[in-house]
C-alpha cells in the first residue's frame, strides 16, 4: 500500500510565499506580479517521494482578465526516490503576441526504471510478484522496467478564427535515450546489500527486443522532430479549472526520423473532449474528458506510442495510459499500443472558501472514475517460452488476447487546495478495478492542478 501523511500538505502550504507588487487592493481580483515558491514536494504511486524546488510567477497586470493571467512563467527541478528526474522552464501567454497564445517548453526527464508492461494493454499477462516486496521475485523488481531519458523542446502558438474557433501550430523535438535497466547504475545508489537488484536476470523489455517484437533500430531511441496543427474550440468560463464549457480539440502531428530512425516517419491524429457542466454555481461542477491517439500512417517507435501529444504544454509529461496523468491508479504505460482511447470523469465540489492575507483560497473534493482501452493494437504478441522460468503461470496464458479491447478502469477522489484559482495543490487517491491494472488498492498522486 502506498502511503504518504497529510503533514506533507501543510509543509507545503506553510512554505508558500506570496508577494504581490501592486497598489493597494482590498478586493479579491489580484494585480500586479505573483510569486508562487515551493519545495517541488510531491507523491506518485508510480514514481515515488519527489524533491526538489518550484516556482510559478504570474503576471495579473491591472486585474482587468483575472482569473487569467497576461504571463505565466514556470521552472523545477527534481528527482524521485525510484531515480525519476525533471526539469522543466516553461513560458505561457495570451497577450504576447497580441490576439495569440505562446507556449513554450524545455524539458528534461531522465528516468533510470521506467514502466513497461508490454503491448496491447490486457492482451499481455501482468504478475504482481516482481513489483510485491514480500515476494521472492521482488528482487527481479526491474523486471517491467526500462532506461528511458526523454529531451523535449517545443513552441506553440493559438490564434483566432472566429470566436470560440481557434487555429494552431506548433514545432518540437523530441529526443529519447532507451535501453536495458542500468543495474550497475543503480546498485551504486542502494545502500544496503539485500537491496540491490541481481546481475543478469533479463527484464520483459529485454525480451521484447531479442524476440523482434521491439526492432533494432528503435531499441535505443532516437531524435524526432515534429510539426502538428489542428482546431480547437473553446468556451470555458475561464482558462484555469473552468467552472462551464466546451474545450475540444483535433490534431495532427507529423514526427521525422533522423539518423537511425530515418524509417520512423509517421503521422499521429489526436482528439480531445472536454466538458464542464455546473450544477451549483462557483460550488460544484461536473467535468469530463474523452480522448484518443491513433497512428494514421508510417511507422512509430514503441516509445513514441507512450506519449499522448498535446497542443500545448500545461504538464511536464503526458504519459499514457496509465498513471497520474492520464489513467489514475492504473500502473503507469500500462496500456500500450499502436492506438488508445481514454476516459475521465469528475464532480468537482468546492467545499470551503477563505482568505490568507489578500490570498483567496478554496478547499476541493472531486471524486473520479478514469478509464482506457486499446483500439488500435500491435501484431498479437504471441507466448513467449522465454519468460517461463520467470513465471509461475502456463506460458499459454501469459497472453490473453480474448481481453485486448476491454476498458481498464480505475477510481478514486482528490483533495485540492487552490490559491487564486491558478495554483492548485492536488492530492488524488485511485485504485484500479482489475489487479492485472495493479495489485496495489491504494494508489496516491500529489501534484500540481487539475488533470484537465
Amino acid at each position: 500500500m502506498n502511503k504518504i501523511r497529510l503533514p506533507l500538505l501543510a509543509l507545503g502550504l506553510g512554505l508558500f510565499v506570496s508577494t504581490t507588487l501592486s497598489a493597494q487592493d482590498t478586493s479579491n481580483i489580484r494585480r500586479g506580479w505573483t510569486f508562487g515558491i515551493l519545495p517541488s514536494v510531491a507523491y506518485d504511486a508510480d514514481l515515488g517521494f519527489q524533491y526538489g524546488a518550484l516556482t510559478n510567477i504570474y503576471y495579473f497586470g491591472d486585474g482587468a482578465v483575472y482569473p487569467d493571467y497576461y504571463h505565466s512563467f514556470y521552472a523545477e527541478a527534481a528527482y524521485t526516490t525510484k531515480r525519476y528526474g525533471l526539469f522543466r522552464l516553461s513560458y505561457d501567454s495570451k497577450y504576447l503576441i497580441p490576439n495569440h497564445r505562446l507556449s513554450v517548453d524545455l524539458t528534461y526527464l531522465p528516468d533510470q526504471m521506467c514502466d513497461f508492461y508490454g503491448f496491447n494493454g490486457y492482451e499481455t499477462y501482468y504478475k504482481p510478484d516482481y513489483s510485491d516486496p514480500s515476494s521472492a521475485l521482488y528482487k527481479t523488481r526491474a523486471y517491467y522496467k526500462f532506461k528511458r531519458d526523454m529531451f523535449r523542446l517545443s513552441a506553440d502558438l493559438q490564434g483566432t478564427i472566429a470566436k470560440p474557433w481557434y487555429w494552431n501550430a506548433g514545432i518540437g523535438l523530441l529526443y529519447y535515450n532507451v535501453g536495458t535497466v542500468d543495474v550497475a547504475r543503480l546498485n551504486k545508489y542502494t545502500k544496503k546489500e539485500e537491496n540491490k537488484l541481481p546481475e543478469g536476470v533479463g527484464t520483459l523489455y529485454d525480451h521484447y527486443v531479442s524476440l523482434g517484437y521491439i526492432a533494432p533500430d528503435e531499441a535505443n531511441g532516437g531524435f524526432h522532430p515534429y510539426l502538428h496543427g489542428g482546431l480547437t474550440f473553446d468556451t470555458r468560463d475561464r482558462q484555469q479549472n473552468p467552472r462551464r464549457g466546451i474545450h475540444a480539440d483535433a490534431f495532427l502531428t507529423y514526427y521525422a526520423g533522423m539518423g537511425e530512425m530515418k524509417d520512423y516517419n509517421n503521422l499521429k491524429f489526436n482528439a480531445c473532449w472536454r466538458h464542464y457542466l455546473p450544477i451549483v454555481t462557483n460550488r460544484l461542477t461536473f467535468a469530463y474528458r474523452l480522448g484518443t491517439q491513433l497512428n494514421v500512417a508510417g511507422k512509430s517507435p514503441f516509445y513514441l506510442n507512450t506519449y499522448l501529444n498535446q497542443l500545448y504544454m500545461q504538464r511536464v509529461i503526458y504519459e499514457g495510459l496509465g498513471g497520474a496523468n492520464s489513467i489514475r491508479g492504473i500502473m503507469r504505460n500500462r496500456i500500450l499500443a499502436r492506438g488508445v482511447a481514454f476516459a475521465n470523469i469528475e464532480l468537482r465540489a468546492q467545499v470551503a472558501h477563505f482568505k490568507i492575507g489578500k490570498e483567496n483560497f478554496y478547499i476541493g473534493l472531486n471524486p473520479f472514475m478514469d478509464a482506457g482501452m486499446v483500439v488500435q493494437p500491435y501484431d498479437p504478441v504471441m507466448s513467449d517460452p522465454m519468460l517461463a522460468p520467470l513465471s509461475s503461470v502456463n506460458p499459454d496464458d501469459l497472453y490473453d488476447e480474448s481481453r485486448l479491447y476491454t476498458p481498464h478502469l480505475s477510481a478514486g477522489c482528490g483533495l485540492k487546495v487552490a490559491m487564486n484559482d491558478n495554483f492548485v495543490l492536488s492530492v488524488d487517491w485511485a485504485t484500479a478495478l482489475d489487479k492485472q491494472d495493479n495489485s496495489k488498492f491504494s494508489n496516491l498522486y500529489i501534484k500540481m492542478g487539475y488533470m484537465f
